[in-house]
């Protein structure tokens, strides 16, 4: 019996959501425990381990992936900094906001690339 997995995926891994890849490791590959806990790359890279999927250009996306897990970390700084602003100083909550929605924006197009 061979643990050979064959997969046809409608699109590539690194384009499916967190919730899709979820649902692939539970569903087809019971090999990848604790999918449920994972975040995307976890579930990305666990799931090219069990395939047998080499990056062929992994220098270049993991340069951006530095920099997103960096924007997201700075991004948590703010929410938390926003939280604990008072609810009166609104100018200052709308330029948290503000800054928050950039840099969200900023990690949604270097996943692009």
């Amino acid at each position: 019996m061979s643990d050979e997995i064959n997969l046809e995926l409608k699109k590539p891994l690194d384009r499916m959501t967190a919730k899709e890849l979820r649902q692939l490791a539970m569903d087809k590959i019971p090999q990848i425990t604790g999918a449920s806990g994972m975040d995307k790359e976890s579930l990305v890279a666990a799931i090219k381990e069990v395939l047998g999927i080499t990056d062929e250009e992994g220098s270049a996306k993991k340069a951006y992936q530095e920099q997103i897990s960096s924007l997201k970390k700075k991004i948590k700084e703010l929410q938390a900094k926003k939280l604990e602003l008072p609810q009166e100083e609104k100018s200052a909550r709308q330029a948290l906001r503000k800054k928050i929605h950039s840099l969200k924006k900023r990690t949604r197009r270097l996943s692009a690339h």
